[in-house]
């Protein structure tokens, strides 16, 4: 990891420990996120997105282990959907533990992706804890496809606005996402 990234990471952290709300890099599209196990740090997430909170938030982890610890129980297919995964996949448990409320839908899931993508794998190594990751948008609108389609608005509301691959305009997309139910059952939201 170089000298820049090493900064930018620890400035995030410091945003982050404080209860603050970021910009940064994903392993998918440019996320805002915080403390995922904060509460008023996810509402200013939701008032920054003009999002109705009654829609579910994502959040990162760095490791498998991490997944356990914020979910009642895993599903085996659940470890074989992530070793088999080409590209980014969320994936959608019941029985979220451990997180901020108004983080979880109202059947309280949680929808959690492991990122291996440097800069937010990790973040959320450092962190210890997950972290948020929702679309750099407002509500309804189009998800940025590279740092420079965030809107102002965006980047102003936020605590602080990550440095690392702001230059890379490689068009991202959104993960695919699967709601994985505790009986085994398995539903494609977003491919």
């Amino acid at each position: 990891m170089d000298k820049a990234m090493k900064e930018d990471i620890r400035r995030a952290l410091d945003v982050l420990n404080r209860g603050g709300v970021i910009l940064y890099p994903t392993d998918t599209i440019w996320g805002i996120g915080c403390d995922a196990t904060n509460e008023e740090a996810v509402s200013r997430v939701y008032a920054i997105k003009h999002r109705a909170d009654a829609k579910a938030l994502i959040t990162l982890v760095d490791s498998e282990a991490k997944i356990q610890g914020y979910v009642r129980e895993v599903p085996d297919v659940a470890w074989q959907l992530i070793d088999c995964s080409t590209r980014p996949l969320t994936i959608i448990y019941d029985g979220a533990r451990h997180l901020a409320p108004n983080l979880l839908a109202e059947d309280g899931s949680v929808a959690i992706r492991l990122t291996r993508e440097a800069f937010s794998r990790e973040l959320c190594l450092r962190f210890h804890r997950p972290i948020v990751s929702t679309s750099a948008n407002l509500s309804g609108e189009p998800s940025p496809a590279t740092f420079d389609d965030i809107p102002e608005s965006i980047k102003q509301a936020v605590d602080y606005v990550c440095t690392s691959r702001r230059d890379d305009h490689t068009p991202a997309r959104p993960s695919s996402i699967i709601k994985l139910a505790a009986n085994g059952e398995v539903k494609i939201i977003r491919e």
